[in-house]
Formats: structure tokens, C-alpha cells, sequence
């Protein structure tokens, strides 16, 4: 049935007046784009444990919602994605496209890739004329082998198909290398190199398909090749004109836009959002898509400074998140899976994916080789650089739109897109996946780490700490607990600062990736990333002129479920002595907007993603760990100085065991400096409570995540006192009179502690974690706990929910000891005193008792 496009209404008049919504244009794109939204992030989600990227659940989604299966249901078809409909779903697809393409240009570097080296260079382009050959064999088997196809140029034909089988998707591969922990690999490096050169190449290639292409099988035969020529020529003048004229421009905008001069960016972004479809407009009205002006005027925008930073913060949710997967759907809608029937249909299809990988992974391959890498580095180089992605859909789509593939050829090449991106991360996953090295054999803890440097203070005694942030929240007080622990007399500070950035598939992701690339994992700066970096640096640029500090800023870009890994490796590689993280939650206080002399305290709460990472980091870390909670420490008056004056007063609980005794070694090097005040508090049993005895048992039906989990590490309890004792006379000894020390008994040490918390006496009460738990804190095993991984009393200091106003921050401490990584919940179990030598004889259990 034909449609009077021109009859089709916007909007309807309601149900309750006669009208069905999908009748009409605007409901039914509604009805669309939810649709298309909602089984897109199913599929991403149920992808997500394969390590896939989002682009292939996408592409899966589009292809479902089609004529290939769900499509194969007329009613379906005809009242959701109804044949009037599809100019208006594909211009909302198309202006996503735009803006996307648009991102791509801001993702890819220009001055990297003119940098890269020759070996890059090199694979790049050996990667792409040998399976542009291939394509050309491929192109002549299909013309004869499928019905219609032999309609279209030969030319145009072949174009296509070349530049369908030779290109590589930048910004999937650079999420995969990220994902892999690959990037700043050799293999990474190179592949990301030659991948940025490959995309640039592809886009040149495709404005040829294109303008060559003209009206593809209606007349692309009998059009003037000076037709061609001429869209040829009026392409690389657009392409010159933006690069010496527009490019300038956008320099100039880009240094107007700076931190200082916020107030005119609203203006400057606008335009450059109307230079993105102006730019599309151009090329479209020369002959050449759309999509390529867009990408152009990416290319243009200067990647360094805030105003590509900022940009993307406007589109790239909207654009990435609404648009694009509209663009999917559209691209499925025309993809007929049953269009590839019979044994011939799917030789087909094999011969074309075998010839698209081998051509790809062979051909980089020899290449890589001839460039002296090794085997196992050149083959996966060859896989990587087979990714296609959503760059392929593209090339795919504008050549079913110019009538240049036919529905069986499109179908075809759709699967092989699908399939080579879709063996990606499980191949190279297969054949080449470095070990992290974070073998954690060796203890390391601050006692152990009094170790010579090779820095220019060779023969002092050196702390190394890698301290990690979210963002600038966490800055003062890891400044300022940093600051606490710098000794003015007898060792040296080395402080790795970590900025952890979330790994998603927005481009500020690729653009942030890019930067920090440069100088290698763990991206340690010489160069600055960014305002944020810039602000960073200022932060702890003092240190520098202070004496007997060094700092390194770094930034670790990964997927939360793997952050860890980044953490524990650089721990191992800089040989760290403590890890430092921020916990999830940060309080900070704001003055009442109604009542100035008001202030009231504001919870933040970065997810409980990142929860997730401080627990894994717990579990895994090479050296001792140490959770900061943050309650204003470091802000006001707060903020230490060299000048003698107490600014800082610190609390240790001390209940016992290793964490605790962990605790107190940091309290030694706190005690050195002038303006730090260290306050012990220990909590002694009393005599009347040692008839008390029990046991802790492993509870399988436990969840670690509401319960506390303790080690079921056998040890000696007795020889664990002693050690106790030893590290309390040892820190008196060494600290003295610098040292306040306060004993406490048993019988209500919660309500000690939650005082402790409560009061303002305390900036910092520094607990252990109390894996190895003493008496006391073995009875607060069956305690709910809302944060476990902090150990009982560190979330009592933390916890909010019995009403108390904790002001304290709070550090908890894990002394790191790979006799006490296994731990499980427990639960108590009452005995009497007589028998306790024979009750605990099992790996499985704590005695918890005076003396066994």
C-alpha cells in the first residue's frame, strides 16, 4: 500500500476521541524508541559477562527487531515500524549518526597519528590493501554467484566492497584494548595507532565509494565519470577549506573558552552544534554524505584544553544513550536474515568472513612480522585489527542506500561485521593475555617498607604510598593525610596519586584514553591531561618545594569490575607500602540556604559500584590497605602546617592483632611531625570478662556483603598477645612524651567508640580492620553490618543507622599478610573455659579466650 508521506499527521487527538497514537508520527517514534532502547540494554546487559561491546548487543537488537524475527510478524510490522514510518525514524537515526560521526572526528587525534612510527604506519596500511584485494576477489564471486547483483557499477561495486572488508572501528577497538588491559601494551599501542590510521583512511576511501557510487543501480552505469570528478574535487576543497580555515577558528574558540572565560562557552557551543549540521548540509549538497562533513568538522576541533571536554559533555548521553541505537534499528529493519537461504547463500557467507578475516589477520600479520614483533604479538595485532563495529554499519548502510548492495550482499556482510567483531575479545583474550603480575608471595607493610631508593635520596629510608581519588572531593583529605605521615628528620615520602576514571562507552572515555596513552600505563603525567589534571597538579604542587617528597599524579581508565587489577599493578610495580582508597561515601557541610549561620551535613555517594572496587582491592592487594572516610578532614582549620602548631589531633584504637598493630606503625611516622598531635587509646579485657569464652565459626550461609568476615587462618592467640604487647612497648619507646596514651576497659567499648566518633576532639581515629579479631571485637561478629568490608569497629565509626552524629573521618587499616587473605563470615558459638583447648582444633574457627 503506497503512503502519502505529506498526509501523515504529527500528533494525535487522544484514544478517547477515536484516534490511535500509532497512527500518527511523534507516538509512534515514542513507542519506537522505547522499544528499541529497552531490548538494546537487555541484550547489552545479558552480553556484558562475555566482555562484548555495547555496539554488538546493538547491532544483535536491530537485527531482532526486524524483518529477521520478530518482524516476520505482520501485525508487528505493520503497527510498530509501519513502511510510512521509516523517513522519520531514519532522520532521527541520521541526526544521532551525525553527532556520532561528529565525536569519532573529536576522538581521533591527527597530530598521533602523524606521530605514530613507521612500524604503526606500516600495519596500518599493509592492514588495509590486502583485505581491500580480497574484497575486489570477494566482489567478483558475488556478482556472478548472487541474482541482481551485477546491476550496479563494477567500480562502485568493488569500491564498497573493498572498503567493507578492509576497515577497522577505532573507537570499539579502543574500548576492547581498554577492557583487555591492553592499552598500553606494546600490542595496544601499536594497534591503536594503526587502528586511528585505518579509520582516517577508511573515511577517504568511503567519500571515493560514495562520489563514485552517484545514483548506484537506477544510473550509477550511464553517469559521466566527470561527475565523479567533480564531487571528488569539491570534497578534497572542503576538506582543504576546513582544515586551513575553519581549523584556526576553532583554535581560537577553544583558548576563549578556557576556565576563565566560562560565561561566553554557551554561545560558542551552540555554533559549533550548528557547524556540525551545517558541515553535514555541505557535503550532502556536493555528493558526498552527510556523516563525512560532520566527521571533518571533528577533526577540526583542537583535542587538547576544555572545550572538546566540553562539547562532549553536551551531546554525547544524548547522542550515544537515545539517538544512536535508533540508528540500529533502522540499520535492522533493513536486514533480512532469511534472505541467505540454501547451502549457496551460506558458502556465501562463509567465504566472505573467511576471506575478511584472513585477509585482515593474515595480511597485519606478515606485515608484523617483517617489523621483528613476536608471533604471538603479530597474530594478535591481526585480530584486533579485524574489529569492525558500528563503523561497518555505516560504510554497509550508505551502500544499501545508494542502491550499490543489494538485501542478500547487505545481509551477508552485516553477519560478517557482527561475527569478526564478536571473536575479538575471546581470541585475543585466547592468545595473548599478559599477566598483571600481582602475585602477592612477599608481605609487604610499613614496618617491612623502610627500603633504599635508587632516587637521589639513595641510602635514606623511603615510604611509598599510592594514594587513590574519585575526584576532587577527595583531594583535601588525601593531602592532608598524606602531609600527616611526612617525617621532617629521618625518611623520605614517595606518593603515587591514582585518579580512577570509570571506563564507559561515551567518547569522553576514548578522548580521556587518548591523552593518558601517550605516556604509557600507568599514565604518569610529564603533560597535563586537562583542567582536572591541571588542578590536580596545582593541589600537590607544593610537596614538591616542601623537601623529602616526591609526588606522581597518574590516571587509571578501566571498566569498575576490573579497576582493581590497575590498582593492585601499579601497587606492585612502585613497590608501595600502603594503598590508600577513598570510600564511597563522603560527607561535606553546607551552609542552609534559608539560614546562613545554619550548616548541615550533605551525604555524596559515588555508587556502590565503587564499592565494589575498594572491596576487591582489599582482597587482592600486594601491600597493606588503608579506607579513608571522609568527614571534612582536611578542610578550614583543619589543614596541617610546618610551623609547630598542633592543627591536627589523631586518635588510634588499638583492640589488637595485626591490623591494629599495622595501625599503630602508621601512628609512629604520624608522631614525627610537629604539627600532628597522636592520641592511643586502647581497650584492655578485663579479668571479669574472660569466662566469657567462644568460639567463631565459619557460616556458609552467610552473605560477606551483610556480615563481617573474618580470616580462618590458624594462629597462635597466645603469641599474638605477645606481639600485641611488643608493637604497644615498641611505639612508647620510640614516640614517648610526643604520644598520649589512654586505657580503657571492656565492658562498653562500643559506646567508648561511638563517643570517640562523636566527639570533635578527633580530626582522624585511625582503626584496623580486625581480620584477626581480639577478644572484643570477636563479639561484635553478629552485628548487622551495614559496610563489612571496614571490619566491626570500623563501621561502627562509619555506620549511620543507629542515629549517631559521627564528625571523626575515619581510616581503617589492613595490614597486608597472605597468612590472612582467606576469610569467610562467622558466627559465635558459647563454651565453657575447661574445654576450649579441645572445641578449636579446626582451620575453620577462632578461639577467642585468654590463653590456649
Amino acid at each position: 500500500m503506497t503512503v502519502n508521506i505529506t498526509s501523515i499527521k504529527t500528533s494525535s487527538n487522544g484514544i478517547w476521541q477515536g484516534d490511535n497514537p500509532l497512527d500518527y508520527a511523534f507516538p509512534l517514534l515514542i513507542v519506537q524508541t522505547v522499544l528499541v532502547l529497552v531490548v538494546s540494554r537487555s541484550l547489552a546487559f545479558l552480553f556484558k559477562p562475555l566482555r562484548q561491546p555495547k555496539v554488538i548487543a546493538e547491532i544483535v537488537g536491530g537485527i531482532l527487531l526486524g524483518p529477521s524475527a520478530l518482524g516476520r510478524n505482520k501485525n508487528y510490522i505493520h503497527n510498530i515500524f509501519p513502511s510510512w514510518s521509516t523517513p522519520t525514524l531514519e532522520s532521527v537515526a541520521n541526526i544521532g549518526l551525525l553527532f556520532f560521526l561528529f565525536l569519532v572526528g573529536l576522538e581521533l587525534d591527527i597530530n598521533s597519528i602523524r606521530k605514530s612510527g613507521k612500524k604503526a604506519l606500516s600495519i596500518a596500511a599493509f592492514g588495509i590493501s590486502v583485505p581491500f584485494v580480497s574484497g575486489i576477489g570477494i566482489a567478483i564471486v558475488l556478482r556472478k554467484a548472487v541474482h541482481g547483483a551485477d546491476k550496479v557499477g563494477f567500480v562502485q561495486f568493488i569500491v564498497f566492497m573493498g572498503v567493507a572488508l578492509s576497515i577497522t572501528a577505532f573507537p570499539v577497538l579502543a574500548r576492547i584494548l581498554a577492557e583487555l588491559k591492553l592499552l598500553t601494551t606494546r600490542v595496544g599501542e601499536t594497534a591503536m595507532a594503526a587502528a586511528a590510521f585505518n579509520d582516517l583512511a577508511a573515511w577517504i576511501l568511503l567519500a571515493l565509494a560514495i562520489a563514485l557510487a552517484g545514483s548506484g543501480a537506477g544510473g550509477g552505469k550511464s553517469k559521466s565519470p566527470l561527475v565523479s570528478v567533480w564531487v571528488l574535487l569539491s570534497g578534497v576543497a572542503f576538506v582543504a577549506f576546513m582544515m586551513l580555515v575553519i581549523r584556526p577558528v576553532m583554535k581560537r574558540v577553544a583558548k576563549r573558552c578556557s576556565a576563565e572565560n566560562k560565561a561566553v562557552n554557551e554561545v560558542y557551543i551552540c555554533l559549533t552544534l550548528a557547524g556540525v549540521m551545517v558541515s553535514g548540509f555541505i557535503t550532502d549538497f556536493i555528493g558526498i554524505h552527510s556523516i563525512f562533513g560532520a566527521f571533518v568538522f571533528g577533526l577540526t576541533i583542537p583535542k587538547t584544553g576544555n572545550f572538546a571536554k566540553r562539547l562532549v559533555e553536551r551531546i554525547e548521553d544524548f547522542v550515544l544513550g537515545l539517538l544512536l541505537p535508533l540508528y540500529f534499528a533502522s540499520s535492522g529493519l533493513k536486514t533480512d536474515v532469511t534472505k541467505i537461504s540454501g547451502g549457496k547463500a551460506w558458502g556465501l557467507l562463509a567465504l566472505v568472513i573467511s576471506t575478511a578475516c584472513a585477509g585482515k589477520i593474515l595480511g597485519t600479520f606478515v606485515v608484523a612480522m617483517i617489523c621483528k614483533i613476536p608471533v604471538r604479538e603479530s597474530i594478535t595485532l591481526g585480530v584486533l585489527m579485524n574489529t569492525k563495529g558500528l563503523v561497518e554499519l555505516i560504510v554497509l548502510n550508505i551502500g544499501k542506500e545508494k542502491k550499490v548492495l543489494n538485501d542478500e550482499i547487505f545481509a551477508i556482510l552485516v553477519l560478517m561485521a557482527l561475527f569478526t567483531t564478536f571473536i575479538t575479545t575471546p581470541l585475543v583474550m585466547a592468545i595473548y593475555k599478559p599477566a598483571r603480575g600481582i602475585a602477592a608471595k612477599t608481605i609487604r607493610k610499613l614496618g617491612d617498607m623502610s627500603t633504599h631508593s635508587k632516587d637521589k635520596n639513595a641510602g635514606e629510608e623511603t615510604l611509598r604510598v599510592l594514594a587513590c581519588i574519585h575526584g576532587e572531593t577527595n583531594i583535601p583529605a588525601i593531602i592532608n593525610l598524606i602531609e600527616s605521615t611526612r617525617s621532617t628528620k629521618n625518611s623520605f615520602l614517595k606518593v603515587f596519586i591514582m585518579h580512577l576514571v570509570e571506563l564507559t562507552e561515551r567518547s569522553s572515555s576514548i578522548i580521556m584514553l587518548q591523552r593518558a596513552r601517550k605516556d604509557g600505563f600507568p599514565f604518569f603525567n610529564r603533560f597535563s591531561l586537562g583542567e582536572w589534571d591541571n588542578r590536580l597538579a596545582g593541589a600537590f604542587q607544593g610537596y614538591s618545594q616542601l623537601g623529602r617528597v616526591i609526588v606522581r599524579s597518574t590516571t587509571a581508565i578501566s571498566s569498575l569490575s576490573t579497576m582493581h587489577e590497575d590498582v593492585c599493578h601499579v601497587a606492585e610495580e612502585k613497590r608501595v607500602a600502603m594503598i590508600i582508597l577513598p570510600f564511597h561515601k563522603h560527607w561535606r557541610k553546607e551552609v542552609d540556604d534559608e539560614n546562613d549561620s545554619e550548616i548541615h551535613e550533605v551525604l555524596e555517594n559515588v555508587g556502590h559500584e565503587w564499592r565494589g572496587v575498594n572491596q576487591r582491592v582489599l582482597k587482592n592487594a600486594p601491600c597493606s590497605v588503608g579506607v579513608l572516610v571522609d568527614r571534612g578532614y582536611g578542610l578550614g582549620s583543619k589543614n596541617l602546617s610546618s610551623e609547630g602548631n598542633v592543627n591536627q589531633r589523631i586518635c588510634i584504637l588499638f583492640f589488637g592483632g595485626p591490623d591494629d598493630r599495622e595501625a599503630l606503625e602508621l601512628g609512629k611516622k604520624m608522631a614525627d611531625h610537629p604539627a600532628v598531635e597522636v592520641t592511643v587509646v586502647r581497650f584492655v579485657e578485663q579479668d571479669a570478662e574472660s569466662v566469657n569464652n567462644f568460639v567463631l565459626r565459619q557460616s556458609p550461609g552467610k552473605s560477606a556483603d551483610n556480615s563481617y568476615s573474618f580470616s580462618i587462618a590458624k594462629m597462635n592467640r597466645k603469641k599474638e598477645l605477645e606481639l600485641d604487647e611488643k608493637a604497644m612497648q615498641e611505639f612508647q619507646s620510640k614516640c614517648g612524651e610526643r604520644v598520649k596514651y589512654i586505657e580503657k576497659g571492656s565492658g562498653n567499648f562500643v559506646e567508648e567508640v561511638v563517643a570517640l566518633g562523636e566527639s570533635v576532639g578527633y580530626h582522624l581515629i585511625i582503626v584496623g580492620k580486625g581480620r584477626f579479631p581480639s577478644n572484643m571485637v570477636a563479639r561484635l561478629a553478629e552485628r548487622p553490618a551495614e559496610h563489612p568490608e571496614l571490619g566491626p569497629i570500623g563501621d561502627i565509626l562509619t555506620s549511620s543507622t543507629r542515629g549517631h552524629r559521627m564528625v571523626s573521618s575515619v581510616l581503617i587499616i589492613q595490614q597486608h599478610d597472605v597468612t590472612l587473605s582467606e576469610d569467610a563470615p562467622m558466627y559465635k558459638v558459647k563454651i565453657r573455659g575447661e574445654n576450649i583447648a579441645h572445641v578449636s582444633s579446626g582451620r575453620r574457627e577462632i578461639t577467642i579466650a585468654d590463653a590456649v
